[in-house]
């Protein structure tokens, strides 16, 4: 059969949402590129990426049922094939027991972003969980801080266009590595610096991306809000706030410009961990230099006062006025320029959806562990590793190893949670289905058709709730939405139809158009159209209504640090995204084993050495790591990269064995880099990383 190629969207949990070219033959992917002709992407895959029919083609590619049949916690030898009638019996007579027995709010659905489509992701498994009656999934486990302080502040996750910011003049990457997390934002951000902008990072680390930068800036993690309110305060005293755009377009600045009063730029510094002079020098380039540009990164909200740091950091171009202008303001995510309502399609009018608790999703080592009552007695998981990925890891093992606790894992190849399950079923990766994507990081919305057969008897996360809702004899029409009505569903109130994306593949779909500037006079998506600089709404949460700076937990606990004397923080790798891609060998090669980065201050107080096996524990928990001493951090902070695989791991646990449960001051989210830890020397074969073989993570035929 001839080749033909075919335009789709990367599903991957990125604000970049490619547009990729797939070659086809004979129903198979056999080559991957960019579509050059995407007006943001330009034709630019990541590593990652480039090697996504790798897991696509993947020999460990899951392709029938399967039911267990031996005891939890053990891998693919639990397990026995199954036909799916067999297995879809066995999901819905466990979803019944525990319907009938402890009521349908013991029910969990547990998902997240391994695709962002909004089809495959977060419509029908969510429909078909209202209708049950089910506990209601909080997804806080990434954005959740951020949403709701750019909610509180601007109303919604808006900002400044992203193509814009080539007109920037200053532009400030805060807390974000643009190069590993955002790549395709920086040939804009490079184009401004090749037009005369400075460009800066701020970051504990430096990062590929600090290293391209003009200037680098390394506050002490979790301390962002007080470097923005010491930036703040030097506008202030140098005359450069905007007086009169303040006074038009926001609520609450008479009350921070007096709490200014309490942040002059040298307590910022002290706060931060900082020389005044930087500080100084980078305020008085705030003060004098229009416009300027704040792309905000998701990492800094990992830490108790990660609401207030969003909202403090996307203050300060209002403070300077900066949103006047093209290329200027802060832009942290873009979804709130979307027309998509997720949760009218999930719950929509004609469908009964009872109103039932929530669960936070950061928080399941506590919910499977005696803090949800009743307690939860059914689990579905899909789109997600929870095994891998939640804080305070060894007590999500201990919960998920429950033998009450009845669980489904849909995947696309086995991973951590499958040793848990009940039933594992075989779930489809986006060249095998429909799906509909917008983007946190840009404007324009993309369709992805299925091009290539799926493996074995592998069926869409979508195909999968339809065939369980009707194996439970659920017989509303709504749960026989096809992928195609659900889709026509999202589209509702878009300026784009699903004919215009089928026949063009992706669209400009917010009304903001390119290079342009928004929130010049004001018009943010609140009631009165003002940015709150002061939020009374806050304070129903407990939570200071107006801008302004909650300090870390453990970073910031002096008698934690005689015990545990580094922080640990642990950002995203280059070549793993999340738990996806962790098992593949040239993803796994690339990043090479588990790591734990130290100062040389560090490591030579310690006596370890490039390389040196270590424990890395708390009261938590610990893993094993290989020691890498560089100069990427400073003395007392440590990291290493997050996601690897336990069950691929040394010791079979990984940084989230040390993390805790603790929510975030606005959103619940969680709070990874906000951990202390000391590190160790062990014998150096117990860091020995033996990936497992590809047999081993595949049941037999």
């Amino acid at each position: 059969m001839p080749r033909t190629t075919h335009l789709g969207a990367c599903p991957l949990d990125c604000p970049d949402t490619c547009t990729w070219q797939l070659t086809v033959e004979d129903g198979r992917a056999v080559a991957i590129r960019g579509d050059r002709d995407h007006p943001f992407t330009r034709g630019v895959l990541c590593g990652k990426v480039n090697h996504y029919l790798d897991a696509v083609n993947g020999p460990d590619r899951l392709t029938f049922p399967l039911l267990r049949v031996g005891p939890k916690g053990v891998g693919p030898a639990s397990f026995r094939r199954a036909t799916w009638d067999e297995a879809l019996a066995r999901v819905a007579s466990g979803l019944q027991a525990t319907i009938d027995r402890d009521g349908p709010e013991a029910i969990l659905p547990y998902y997240f972003c391994g695709t962002m489509g909004h089809v495959q992701g977060w419509t029908m498994g969510p429909r078909l969980f209202a209708y049950l009656g089910a506990s209601r999934l909080e997804t806080t486990i990434c954005t959740a801080a951020a949403t709701a302080a750019l909610r509180s502040l601007f109303g919604a996750s808006v900002g400044f266009e992203p193509e814009s910011i080539v007109e920037a003049r200053l532009i400030l990457l805060w807390g974000a590595n643009t190069l590993s997390t955002n790549l395709h934002q920086w040939p804009f951000v490079h184009e401004a610096q090749a037009r005369g902008a400075h460009v800066v990072a701020i970051d504990p680390l430096r990062t590929d991306t600090a290293a391209r930068c003009d200037e680098h800036i390394a506050p002490l993690p979790g301390t962002d809000a007080a470097l923005a309110l010491g930036l703040m305060r030097h506008v202030l005293d140098a005359g450069a706030a905007d007086r009169a755009w303040l006074e038009a377009h926001t609520v609450g600045w008479p009350e921070l410009e007096a709490r200014l009063a309490d942040w002059p730029v040298e307590r910022a510094a002290t706060e931060c961990g900082l020389d005044v002079d930087v500080v100084r020098r980078l305020g008085e380039r705030i003060a004098t230099t229009r416009p300027t540009a704040v792309r905000v990164g998701l990492g800094l909200q990992r830490h108790r006062g990660a609401g207030q740091a969003i909202r403090a950091i996307c203050a300060l171009p209002l403070v300077t006025g900066d949103f006047r202008y093209p290329g200027g303001g802060a832009l942290c995510m873009t979804g709130g320029h979307y027309h998509v309502d997720e949760d009218a399609v999930v719950r929509p009018d004609d469908m009964p959806a009872p109103p039932v608790r929530s669960i936070n999703m950061s928080r399941l080592a506590a919910a499977l562990t005696g803090e949800a009552d009743p307690a939860i007695t059914s689990l579905v998981v899909f789109n997600a590793n929870p095994a891998a990925t939640v804080p305070d890891q060894t007590r999500a093992h201990e919960g998920l190893r429950r033998e009450d606790l009845f669980t489904t894992v849909l995947e696309q190849r086995w991973t951590d949670t499958c040793d848990y399950a009940d039933v594992v079923l075989p779930a489809t990766m986006q060249p095998e289905h429909l799906d509909l994507h917008s983007s946190y990081g840009h404007h324009y919305t993309t369709l992805n058709l299925p091009v290539v057969r799926a493996p074995g008897d592998a069926l869409p996360n979508t195909e999968i709730f339809r065939r369980i809702a009707a194996a439970m004899g659920l017989d509303h029409p709504r749960l026989r939405d096809t992928d195609e009505d659900l889709a026509r569903q999202l589209l509702r109130g878009a300026p784009v139809s699903f004919e215009e994306l089928r026949e063009r593949t992706y669209a400009r779909t917010t009304g903001v158009a390119v290079g342009s500037a928004p929130f010049a006079a004001g018009g943010f998506p609140t009631p009165d159209g003002r940015a709150r600089l002061l939020d009374p709404e806050l304070e129903r949460h407990g939570v200071d209504p107006l801008v302004g700076y909650t300090p870390p937990v453990e970073a910031a606990d002096p008698e934690l640090a005689e015990r545990f004397p580094l922080v640990l923080v642990a950002p995203a790798g280059r070549f793993i995204m999340n738990s996806t891609f962790a098992s593949l060998p040239w993803h796994v090669g690339k990043m090479g084993p588990p790591r734990v980065h130290l100062h040389p201050d560090d490591a030579a107080a310690r006596g370890l050495v490039d390389g040196s096996a270590v424990r890395v524990r708390n009261d938590r928990g610990s893993f094993l790591a290989a020691v890498a001493v560089d100069g990427a951090t400073r003395p007392g902070l440590a990291f290493t990269y997050k996601a690897y695989w336990p069950r691929r791991s040394p010791g079979r646990t990984n940084v989230n064995a040390v993390t805790a449960v603790r929510d975030t001051d606005l959103g619940g989210g969680p709070t990874f880099h906000d951990t202390r830890v000391e590190v160790e020397g062990v014998p150096a074969d117990l860091t020995d990383v033996n990936p497992t073989r590809v047999e081993e993570l595949v049941p037999e035929h």
